[in-house]
């Protein structure tokens, strides 16, 4: 077994964040996306502990991204929403002999290295499995399982507790680690505002996009 693989699914951008959408304009949407995710692949880079990074994305810009950044970029399952790209991404570290996998979505952008390795740091031995959570403690926004396919993932805006109750059922005992940075994502016209008062969100590059264009 090798290491631990971070996985972060992109869907291509054009039609990102439609629940801004009485915000923000759909180019204003497309350029919070990618500070956003420059701003994820930033602390996944500079985490220590991590065999790599993978994005499962078919977005022209994202790939270029990866690409400057040293990151693996593969297309399998990339149209088949968040659950299909990261389930395609874990069978392909399965497959590899890979030892486990951190996913996280692109639009966290208050997560730093440091909680990046809080959540390596508190995973058990395999098989185990790993959950941060959303601030709202509805959404699973850090999922870490090794291996890599420990247990079965069905994201959506309900998904922590039902991740749970898969890892339960998988017979292993959940670990839970709850993180300001990562708990933070911004899907719904609240979230602007939440993320402003963040105290780890001072000095991010989307804040201050927010804050030029007049959203914080």
């Amino acid at each position: 077994m090798t290491g631990i693989w971070a996985v972060l699914p992109v869907k291509e951008l054009d039609g990102a964040k439609q629940r801004l959408s009485p915000f923000l304009a759909p180019p204003l949407r497309r350029a919070l996306m990618q500070v956003m995710i420059g701003e994820v692949l930033d602390a996944l880079t500079a985490a220590r502990g991590l065999a790599g990074v993978m994005l499962v994305t078919l977005d022209p810009w994202a790939t270029a991204e990866a690409a400057r950044r040293g990151a693996r970029v593969v297309t399998e399952g990339a149209r088949d929403g968040h659950t299909g790209s990261v389930t395609a991404a874990a069978r392909i570290l399965a497959r590899e002999g890979q030892g486990g996998m951190l996913t996280m979505p692109g639009d966290i952008p208050a997560v730093i290295a440091a909680e990046i390795e809080a959540v390596l740091a508190a995973h058990a031995p395999a098989p185990a499995f790993t959950i941060a959570p959303a601030h709202d403690a509805l959404g699973s926004n850090a999922v870490l399982m090794s291996p890599p396919l420990a247990v079965p993932l069905r994201f959506g805006e309900d998904s922590y507790f039902p991740h749970l109750a898969a890892a339960r059922a998988a017979g292993i005992a959940p670990t839970i680690v709850k993180l300001p940075g990562i708990g933070m994502d911004i899907d719904h016209p609240a979230d602007l505002a939440a993320f402003a008062r963040l105290p780890q969100a001072r000095g991010t590059r989307t804040l201050a996009f927010l804050r030029e264009n007049g959203l914080a």
